[in-house]
């Protein structure tokens, strides 16, 4: 199965969903909360090139947010996605 590293924030309710969407499929990830944490923030933004949370990386390749892993799993391609 492939890595998935989320990046969130405490207070964000895209985050909750974006978790729980992953949660449903029994997909294993790793939470990195940016919260209060300047410098794990700018390692997001440099990864991703967004300022935004979630921020969803897929086998270290950046995918987006909520709205685009929705999006992945209303097309079916989150399945091919994750089983790489």
């Amino acid at each position: 199965m492939a890595k998935v590293v989320m990046y969130t924030t405490q207070y964000c309710p895209y985050c909750v969903r974006a978790k729980a969407l992953l949660r449903h499929k029994g997909v294993a990830f790793e939470e990195i909360d940016v919260s209060d944490d300047e410098a794990l923030r700018e390692k997001m933004i440099e990864a991703s090139g967004r300022r935004t949370v979630p921020q969803i990386f897929i086998d270290d390749a950046p995918i987006g947010g909520f709205e685009e892993l929705r999006a992945l799993e209303d097309e079916g391609a989150l399945d091919r996605l994750l089983a790489a």
